[in-house]
């Protein structure tokens, strides 16, 4: 039944004129958009000679050291000459009107004052060369852009030529400047001529110099020993006048300090009689109370005794109310048998009566348990209260001893404090007579120490004058051997000048610059690039973009033309009608990837690192996008379209096959990993360029995933639909 099937959807393909001719043309649909697209951008910079690009130069031209510069008119023919773009040398309006009208992609315009500027480099204020450089972007955006690299070459070349002119004008300056060298040379050698007879007088003017300041020394020292004398005398006199001003201050203080002790003692005395006045009152108290508390402590010994004896008593009638509880309950009991022999209102009274007596004699005998617990606790809190009224009388009893104690001391306290305020007395007497002499020497002790200082100003200025003699007498004596050393040190330097001012007269005579010494002082630094995985061309770059666009393109148009739902007869099984739709777009997708690699490997001549796995990839890529599409189709309908159509345009931005991932919008990185063209560009590009195939492998893992999943959501899908239209039916035909 399944070849049955498969067979039935082919011969319905076949036979369909309207279905298998769309089909052969969607099997070149990778090819014209892969191919096409490759082939129009395989190479464009080997076409940019064909760029037409304007010219203008209105250089005026300058002068540099009696030489004419025509730079502009050199750099417009250089441009021509190179061929890079189409440079054409038009006219300002020529060119103006060109590039409005789309005859021209950009103007190079080189300004009146380039050559002139090109001579200003000594100048206090140089100037820059100038080159307008007007794209039309509106035109071309990409042309603008290669026009700006461009611009950058011609800016190196045109540095590279005013470098040259400075280098050859530099060097030409260094052969005059060794002839100067050559007549400095002889005014050098008259130089040291005279550097010698200046060496002679320098070396007697020197020990002229030394005999003075030998002299100027004896008279520092002598000066100095007066003003250290002075300085020691003065100090100490300010030591003294210092301390006796401290000795006033303290003795002021020490008869303040008196006076306040004298009141103070006289305020202890009163103080101390009245605190012996309260001692006495004191005890007098204490013993009232120890009275008082032995007559409490008797009154809690009899609580103690009596509330023993009412505990008993409790006891007793705790116990006999048990037992009239319990008598009660016997006798309504025995009562029993007679109260069934009552009438029912007779009966009914004795039994209430009953009840009331024994609820009642229950309460008596609980209110008695009661009243039995309390008296046993009173008994306790009296036994406490005894212990404790007798501590608080032995306690009162020790207080009551210190009291008489301190009692007894207190006239000893009173005899101290009488003998404290009379020595008090005679001290302030006394502290008054040692305030005046000490003011008296005070006042000798300052004019001492004017005296001091006055003197000690008089020999420090002495001292100062003596020592800036010696200092500056030593000063000149050192200048003079500086001076005669550097007379001499002159002369041999002339002599060195002389030499070397010969040596590069020579040196200079040696320079013979050529155009490579030009050229090289120009431009001293060659770049040299060195790449891995070099991509040859624009088309091998975009391919694995391309490729993965063609065939994404042809599994969205094979959606159109082919039915992924409905079956060519009456399935009779969902697995048998799965892959009798499967085994067509298998063919299709198998083919459609064959013809995009032939294509773009052998018509166009791409090379790969690795043929096989660039072709395997593309079946893979091919698969993947067929059963990615087939599920949508399948499960949503013409709907299912629209979210290709979003899939593949989200693809287009987010696969990093144009620009890299890091320059696209942060929000749309996120689609990045989540769409497989992501990683169909990367598997296209370790198989066309790089190599890496644990990198392709990875990348074509993921792409089965993708192939494996949406296959199973479509057959799952088919499933579903098979149960609900046509399992009924293939039971039936089966029957």
């Amino acid at each position: 039944m399944k070849k049955t099937m498969t067979f039935a959807e082919w011969k319905q393909l076949l036979r369909t004129r309207k279905m298998i001719v769309p089909m052969i043309a969607i099997l070149f649909i990778p090819v014209l958009y892969a191919g096409m697209f490759l082939w129009a951008f395989w190479d464009p910079y080997d076409h940019m000679d064909q760029l037409p690009v304007a010219v203008v130069n209105l250089d005026e031209g300058a002068e540099l050291d009696d030489e004419q510069l025509a730079l502009g008119e050199e750099l417009a023919d250089k441009l021509v000459e190179s061929k890079q773009f189409d440079f054409q040398n038009v006219t300002k309006e020529r060119a103006d009107e060109g590039l409005k009208g789309q005859d021209y992609y950009i103007t190079i315009e080189i300004p009146e004052n380039f050559s002139e500027h090109a001579t200003t480099l000594l100048d206090d204020d140089p100037q820059k060369l100038n080159i307008l450089y007007k794209p039309n972007e509106g035109y071309n955006f990409l042309s603008a852009q290669i026009g700006e690299t461009a611009m950058d070459r011609i800016k190196a070349e045109v540095n590279e030529q005013v470098t040259s002119t400075y280098a050859e004008q530099l060097f030409d300056s260094i052969t005059e400047m060794g002839e100067g060298f050559g007549d400095a040379a002889d005014g050098a050698g008259k130089l040291h001529d005279g550097a010698a007879k200046l060496a002679d007088g320098t070396g007697d003017l020197k020990g002229y110099l030394a005999q003075l300041a030998s002299s100027s020394v004896a008279l520092s020292d002598g000066s100095t020993k007066l003003a250290q004398g002075a300085n020691e005398a003065a100090k100490g006199a300010n030591d003294l006048s210092k301390g006796l001003g401290t000795l006033s201050a303290g003795a002021n203080d020490l008869q303040t300090g008196a006076n306040q002790a004298a009141t103070g003692s006289a305020s202890l005395k009163a103080g101390i009689s009245e605190y012996t006045a309260g001692v006495n009152q004191l005890a007098s108290s204490y013993a009232q109370i120890g009275a008082k508390e032995a007559e409490f402590a008797g009154g809690i010994g009899n609580i103690a005794e009596k509330s023993g004896g009412l505990k008993g008593a409790a006891d007793q009638l705790a116990a006999g109310s048990q037992g009239v509880n319990a008598g009660i309950n016997q006798l309504s009991e025995q009562l029993g048998p007679i109260l069934a022999q009552l009438p029912d209102d007779q009966k009914g009274a004795l039994q209430a009566a009953l009840g009331e007596l024994k609820q009642g004699s229950a309460q008596v005998a609980g209110g008695l348990g009661e009243l039995s617990s309390g008296a046993g606790a009173l008994q306790q809190g009296a036994a406490q209260l005894n212990g404790a009224a007798g501590q608080l009388q032995g306690a009162h009893s020790e207080a009551l001893a210190g009291l008489k104690k301190l009692q007894g001391n207190s006239g000893k306290l009173v005899e101290g404090s009488n003998a404290l305020a009379s020595g008090n007395s005679q001290l302030a007497a006394g502290s008054k007579q040692l305030v005046g002499g000490v003011q008296t020497a005070a006042a000798g002790s300052k004019d001492l120490a004017n005296g001091l200082n006055e003197l000690t100003a008089g020999a420090g200025t002495m001292q100062q004058g003596t020592g800036t003699l010696v200092s500056k007498s030593k000063d000149l004596a050192a200048g003079s051997e500086k001076l005669a050393s550097g007379a001499t040190e002159l002369n041999e330097g002339t002599a060195t000048l002389q030499d070397k001012l010969t040596e590069a007269n020579e040196t200079a005579s040696e320079v013979n610059p050529t155009d490579k010494t030009y050229e090289m002082a120009a431009s001293p630094v060659e770049v040299e690039q060195d790449s891995i995985n070099k991509v040859p061309n624009y088309g091998t770059g975009f391919a694995p973009y391309f490729l993965s666009l063609g065939l994404f393109v042809g599994a969205l148009l094979l959606s159109i033309v082919f039915p992924m739902m409905e079956p060519a007869t009456t399935p009779t099984g969902a697995f048998r009608w799965f892959s009798s739709k499967v085994s067509v777009l298998a063919v299709v997708g198998l083919i459609q990837a064959l013809l995009a690699v032939v294509v773009v490997k052998y018509a166009l001549g791409m090379e790969t690192v690795n043929t096989p796995m660039f072709i395997l990839t593309a079946i893979i890529t091919s698969y993947t996008f067929i059963a990615i599409v087939q599920m949508l189709v399948s499960i949503l309908a013409d709907p299912g379209r629209f979210v290709a159509i979003i899939v593949l345009i989200l693809q287009l931005t987010t696969s990093a096959g144009t620009f890299p991932l890091e320059l696209i919008p942060e929000p749309l990185k996120i689609f990045n990993t989540l769409l497989p063209m992501t990683y169909s560009v990367q598997a296209f590009k370790a198989s066309i360029s790089t190599g890496d195939m644990s990198h392709l492998w990875a990348s074509n893992g993921v792409l089965i995933g993708f192939m494996v999943a949406c296959l199973a959501l479509t057959f799952g899908y088919f499933a579903l639909v098979f149960k609900k239209r046509y399992s009924a039916k293939s039971a039936t035909v089966e029957a």
